[in-house]
C-alpha cells in the first residue's frame, strides 16, 4: 500500500506523448508553466503544483517554455479522488523535499531503498489528502491544519501555542475544526501522527520507541495506548501481523512460479 514502484525526473523537456500507468502517478512541476491533457479536460500548472492522475487515464504534457518535474508511481495509493486533481505546495515546500527524498533513495540508495520507499509513499499520500481542499475551507481552519501537517513528527510541536496565537476562542477552533474535518484541533493532530506511526511500522525495522519518536510521541507508552485504542491492537501486534501477512503473500506468489515437476 502505498509504496512507490517508480521515481524520475525530467530535465528540461517540452512535450510528453500521451500514455498511461497502471498506477497513480504523482508529477510535482519544478520550474515553469505548462498543461497536463486528458481525454475531456485539461489542467493548468505553473511551479509548486502537484498533478495526481489515477490509474490507467491517458494524458500527456506539454508547455511551450518547457518544464521540469520529479514524478512518482505509487501502487495501491489510499488516494480519494477517481479524476485527476491539482494540488498546491506549503509555503515551506515541504511537498517538494518529500519528492526529492524520494527520488534519490530510489535512484542512489539501494540499501535503505526497500525499508524508506513505503514509508515516504506513506507520508506523500497523507499530505496530498490534506492539502487537497475538496471544497473552499476556512482559512483558519487551513491555517491550523496546515501548521499540524508541517509540524506533527517533532514532539516538541505545541498545538495549544498555535491556538492561543489565534484571535478566537478555544470554543469556537474546536467547532470551527468538528465542522470543517470531523474532529478536533488535537484530535486531528494524534490522528495524524497514528496513521504515520502504522506506515512506519509495516516499512521500516525500527523499535516501537523509534517510530514513537518519529511520528511525534515523547512517550512510547503513551503512544501505544493511543495506538490499541485506534487499532485495536498494540504497535507490536500490528506489525506482527502485517508481517506475516507479507510472508504468507510472498510465499504464495513464489509457489504460483515452481514449475510442475
Amino acid at each position: 500500500m502505498n509504496e512507490i514502484i517508480f521515481a524520475g525526473k525530467h530535465f528540461l523537456t517540452h512535450i510528453v506523448n500521451r500514455h498511461a500507468h497502471s498506477n497513480w502517478e504523482l508529477v510535482y512541476c519544478t520550474s515553469k508553466d505548462g498543461k497536463f491533457i486528458f481525454e475531456d479536460t485539461a489542467i493548468p500548472y505553473s511551479e509548486g503544483d502537484i498533478v495526481v492522475i489515477p490509474p490507467d487515464l491517458p494524458h500527456k504534457n506539454e508547455s511551450i517554455y518547457g518544464f521540469t518535474n520529479i514524478h512518482l508511481n505509487i501502487d495501491n495509493a489510499t488516494l480519494p479522488f477517481t479524476s485527476p486533481v491539482l494540488v498546491r505546495d506549503d509555503g515551506n515546500k515541504s511537498l517538494l523535499h518529500l519528492f526529492q527524498d524520494a527520488y534519490y533513495l530510489f535512484t542512489g540508495d539501494p540499501d535503505r531503498r526497500a525499508a524508506l520507499l513505503n514509508a515516504y509513499g506513506g507520508l506523500i499520500i497523507r499530505c496530498i489528502t490534506a492539502y487537497h481542499t475538496v471544497r473552499p475551507k476556512n482559512k483558519v481552519a487551513e491555517q491550523i491544519i496546515k501548521s499540524i501537517v508541517e509540524n506533527y513528527a517533532d514532539a516538541n510541536f505545541d498545538l495549544e501555542t498555535v491556538l492561543s496565537q489565534l484571535p478566537y476562542c478555544n470554543d469556537y477552533l474546536t467547532k470551527l475544526m468538528r465542522n470543517e474535518v470531523g474532529m478536533t484541533p488535537h484530535q486531528y493532530l494524534t490522528n495524524l501522527r497514528l496513521q504515520a506511526a502504522s506506515d512506519l511500522l509495516c516499512s521500516v525495522h525500527s523499535s516501537i520507541t523509534e517510530v514513537a519518536h518519529l511520528c511525534g510521541f515523547n512517550n512510547p507508552l503513551y503512544f501505544s495506548r493511543l495506538f490499541k485504542k485506534k487499532y485495536g491492537v498494540s504497535p507490536k501486534e500490528y506489525y506482527t501481523e502485517k508481517v506475516i501477512k507479507l510472508t504468507e503473500g510472498a510465499s504464495a506468489d513464489s509457489q504460483k512460479i515452481i514449475p510442475d515437476p
